[in-house]
């Protein structure tokens, strides 16, 4: 009998979202996805040790006397390690992010794109088996408009509201990535609540709405949902383009022999869709932005704490370092 899980690979392309790679080879997903959270708690992993040990030797081969450039160059080597291993089991995409530092400053992270692709084409791994992560600030999604145009493909992250996803979409990005349990967890705060019903779940409706926003308007933008907090809301988004789960809600969709009915088509898209075309300049994505309360928080809190990440990375990166 099919699993949950083996139905939706049927109708969705499923990620996983996790760098832990023994994970990634038992639930057998499409692409996989990291972030600096997910890599710096798998550099905690003893079995992972070489990759950092390989990192740290390529870093200072690279970074010579300057101490910070030693530790940047080796923290790129790590996430591309990573990748690559990655790469050895999934069949399609790895999406590697960029330093979260640089979510303000376009050249920047053009620039950091371009040393990443660089790494992985250095180890064999052609571009276009990797996804670029770039926070979906309008600088980054400049930033990705430049990218997309030189043939490295974008995941735009830490994606909550509907103007970055009309900004994303209008940049031709690859991909976004709308974050669904963040957005969850801003209204049960803000409105004091313990739970939400599925179709009234708020980060359901938001990825539901942009999946038929861009179906309806024809944008070749891919919708990924990301970030959940229950597997039924990754069965409420069941056929959007893909989903990146971790793996605790992989295993309880493997185990789960229930019926799982598509949710999002393209052929229902049109009718679902309320929305008008709607066509954003910075100056009008910046108050669409300044005017949804939850994007703007949980935009700079996930900015804040993926460079956190890297920060505690680069320390335990520091403190291997030669004396």
């Amino acid at each position: 009998m099919e699993s949950c899980l083996d139905k939706l690979k049927s109708m969705t392309i499923v990620v996983a979202d996790t760098g832990e790679l023994n994970a990634i080879k038992k639930y057998k997903p499409t692409d996989a996805t990291t972030n600096p959270t997910l890599i710096f708690k798998a550099t905690q992993m003893p079995e992972y040790q070489e990759f950092v040990d390989e990192a740290i030797i390529y870093g200072l081969n690279e970074g010579g006397t300057n101490r910070d450039l030693v530790v940047s160059k080796t923290v790129d080597k790590l996430v591309v390690n990573f990748g690559h291993e990655i790469l050895k089991i999934v069949p399609r995409y790895v999406s590697t992010e960029v330093d979260a530092r640089l979510s303000f400053d376009t050249d920047a992270t053009v620039q950091k794109a371009r040393d990443l692709i660089k790494l992985y084409e250095q180890v064999g791994v052609i571009r276009n088996r990797v996804l670029i992560k770039i926070a979906s600030t309008w600088e980054g999604i400049e930033a990705a408009k430049v990218l997309e145009n030189e043939g490295i493909r974008c995941n735009m992250t830490l994606l909550f509201g509907f103007a970055q996803a009309i900004a994303c979409a209008q940049a031709n990005v690859y991909l976004i990535s709308p974050f669904v349990g963040r957005i969850l967890d801003w209204h049960k705060k803000n409105e004091n609540r313990d739970h939400y019903e599925l179709n009234d779940d708020p980060g359901v409706k938001s990825v539901r709405r942009i999946y038929n926003y861009y179906k309806k308007y024809n944008y070749e933008t891919l919708i990924m949902g990301a970030s959940f907090r229950n597997v039924d809301e990754v069965k409420g988004l069941a056929g959007c383009d893909l989903l990146t789960i971790g793996p605790s809600y992989l295993e309880e969709l493997k185990n789960d022999l229930a019926g799982l009915p598509r949710i999002l088509s393209e052929d229902s898209a049109t009718d679902a869709c309320e929305d008008k075309r709607v066509t954003l300049n910075e100056k009008q994505f910046r108050w669409e932005l300044n005017e949804d309360p939850m994007s703007t928080e949980k935009l700079a809190e996930g900015i804040r704490n993926f460079s956190l990440d890297i920060i505690n990375l680069e320390k335990i990166i520091e403190q291997k370092l030669p004396k």
